[in-house]
Parts: C-alpha cells; structure tokens; sequence
C-alpha cells in the first residue's frame, strides 16, 4: 500500500518536472480519499497512506509557485471493486455494504477532475473531496 500511495505519487512527482518545463505548462492531479480527513477503525493505515498523499501534494502546492497546477482528488465511497483489496474480511464486507448501500458512479470522480483541469492556467483547484450526501 506504501509503495503505490506513496511512493508512486513521489516517483510520479519526480518524473513530471522535465516534461512541464518542456511544455511550460503541467497540472499534477493525485488520488487521496475522504479517509484523509477521518479516520475509522480497521482503516487507521490506509487513513495515514492517504493523508500522506494529501500533505505531499499540499507541499508540493506550495513549493511549485504559480506552475504547475497541482490538485488533490479525495473521493469518498464511490462504486468500484475497491473492497477486494483488503486482506481483512471484516473490512471487506463493510466496504461492500457501504458501497451497495451509498456508493456514487465514478464518473461524478471524473467530473470533478475535468472541472479541475478545464480551469484557466492561473486558477488553482488545489483540494477537491467528492462522496454521497449520506456517507458521514
């Protein structure tokens, strides 16, 4: 989990600088979840995983300066496979439930990044969290 959460938005950083500068231009989106903003139990590793992601990307936000753009994506329940992931089946089937339950497509996920990237260059949509009404 650290190593694609983690690491891999760090490597994925590490890779964009030359091909933005090529372009004069870039926009970094990363992948956090609303599990960046509260923790439950049994999901206390992925909640610090995915606040990691969110404070990198709040960092590298800062540092950038006016380019590029960087935007971090928090989804909440949203209607994928996402609970086959977990080695737990206790987390497994409350993930399931909940998803059966509230989930939203995840094409509204992909609206809110096109509302991201269709901004002109000097707005910044640094921080965007996308989850159905009912989830708490």
């Amino acid at each position: 989990m650290v190593d694609v959460n983690v690491k891999g938005v760090l490597h994925g950083i590490g890779a964009a600088p030359p091909v933005f500068r090529a372009r004069g231009t870039g926009h970094f989106i990363t992948t956090a979840s609303t599990a960046a903003f509260r923790i439950v139990p049994t999901m206390a590793v992925y909640a610090d995983i995915k606040f990691a992601v969110r404070a990198i990307c709040e960092g590298l936000r800062q540092e950038a300066g006016d380019s590029p753009r960087v935007t971090t994506v928090s989804p909440g329940a949203t209607a994928t496979d996402f609970a086959k992931v977990s080695t737990n089946s206790q987390v497994r089937a409350e993930i399931t439930k909940m998803r059966d339950r509230i989930a939203i497509p995840p094409d509204a996920i992909a609206r809110a990044i096109a509302f991201a990237i269709e901004q002109p260059v000097a707005v910044g949509v640094n921080l965007i969290v996308v989850r159905p009404t009912a989830q708490s």
